[in-house]
């Protein structure tokens, strides 16, 4: 491939991983069969601007944005499992979040093209909710931070966190560097995590995840003490919380995640490098310090589903939604998958949250495509990690919450609440 026996675009595409893992110190590639990537995708800003360098095609936006590429090559269509991951607007909704026609036209063209070329849409951070569950130790090349926490942790995947350009070279290509988390010396345990204080609900393993990862940033913890079996939804706000407070790509959880049956497994040879204890006192400290940018309980807007929704997610808030009315002057928008909203609607939540004053939306989130209902100064979350990133990307003040507290917002326009 690299010498050009398979084409120019595969050419192309070898010789970026080539210099990727040189700078990694690599010393092979191995093969992935499951890429979850944003190949060819444009804002309209960048289609803009190569259009204004002489191209603006999406084969112009993949061959020198994603392939680093000087010219532009034909894109072959893709062969393996490759999914196209959040996009930057609803398809259906993007007058609502206040997108023009012209982008939603241009998205539309993409979303064509990636068709054309074997890409799936899923359109999500959670493809492992949308058809796309890897195997245990199958190697993949994915984006997303909290997509990857769970393929290498809950599922026994293999990834690193990969980039743009990588995952759309990978998918041309089935290769990615031999290195990191694709190595079992590099799966192991560094820290230890003992749990003092009983985690059982959603919002209590989003505030342990985001303890975690400020404690560990990229290393390894490993948890053990006081918490239940966590579900799906446990495992998805606790590794979105992780990797947002730092860098966390990979978790073991003694007993419950599948390479960690027992302690000794989980830290391999190695020793822990530190315990570190999570009580009330800590408990206490990360629900204070995911509420401090908090001020004004006048809350103008809910948003729910980040990571993207699972359809319990939307049927809970359905449920708490029954028969009542959003508060004139606030918003609540609540985002996931389109495959988890075609459930959505045949159960009938979707209507009932609309019925309700609130909206059903899939493809993105306000931090990915920047997009805020119109006057938005303080928003509520059920989510640590949108906490993390929303206010400081949109200089909005937000609380962190249950769910049941973010509902209770959007209903009355004011916070109320508190660690139980």
């Amino acid at each position: 491939m690299l010498d050009g026996a398979e084409g120019p675009a595969k050419q192309k595409a070898m010789d970026l991983l080539v210099r990727y893992g040189e700078a990694l110190g690599a010393e092979r590639f191995v093969g992935v069969t499951n890429i979850a990537g944003v190949p060819g995708s444009s804002t309209m800003f960048l289609h803009e601007y190569y259009k204004e360098h002489g191209g603006g095609s999406f084969e112009d936006v993949f061959s020198r944005f994603d392939l680093d590429s000087d010219e532009t090559v034909p894109f072959p269509k893709v062969g393996g499992n490759c999914c196209h991951l959040q996009g930057g607007m609803d398809p259906e909704l993007w007058a609502e979040q206040g997108m023009s026609r012209e982008a939603f036209e241009h998205q539309q063209q993409d979303e064509a093209e990636l068709i054309r070329h074997g890409v799936k849409l899923l359109k999500t951070c959670t493809p492992y909710l949308a058809g796309n569950m890897p195997a245990f130790g199958e190697h993949c090349a994915w984006m997303e931070s909290s997509a990857v926490v769970f393929c290498n942790s809950v599922v026994g995947a293999r990834t690193n966190t990969e980039g743009r350009e990588s995952t759309s070279a990978a998918m041309l290509t089935g290769k990615v560097p031999d290195w990191g988390f694709h190595r079992d010396e590099h799966r192991r345990g560094t820290h230890m995590i003992q749990v003092d204080v009983p985690v059982e609900s959603v919002m209590d393993w989003g505030m342990l995840g985001y303890f975690i990862g400020d404690a560990v940033q990229e290393n390894i913890p490993v948890v053990v003490g006081k918490i239940g079996q966590p579900d799906l939804i446990r495992h998805k706000h606790f590794g979105a919380a992780a990797a947002s407070s730092g860098g966390v790509e990979m978790y073991h959880i003694v007993g419950v995640t599948p390479e960690a049956p027992s302690l000794d497994a989980a830290f391999g040879p190695t020793k822990p490098v530190a315990t570190i204890h999570y009580g009330p006192a800590e408990r206490r400290r990360v629900y204070e310090s995911l509420n401090s940018n908090g001020r004004d309980r006048n809350v103008d807007y809910v948003m729910l589903g980040c990571p993207h929704a699972s359809i319990e997610q939307i049927g809970e808030a359905a449920q708490l939604l029954a028969g009542k009315r959003i508060r004139s002057g606030s918003s609540l928008w609540l985002f996931t998958s389109r495959a988890v909203k075609s459930v959505a609607d045949l159960h009938g939540y979707t209507k009932t949250i609309r019925d309700a004053g609130g909206l059903v939306m899939t493809d993105t989130c306000s931090a990915i495509g920047k997009m805020l209902p119109e006057g938005t100064k303080v928003v509520a979350l059920d989510s640590a990690k949108q906490v993390h990133y929303l206010p400081a990307i949109m200089g909005i003040e937000a609380w962190f919450g249950s769910t049941e507290d973010c509902i209770r917002a959007a209903l009355t326009g004011r916070w109320a609440g508190e660690l139980r």
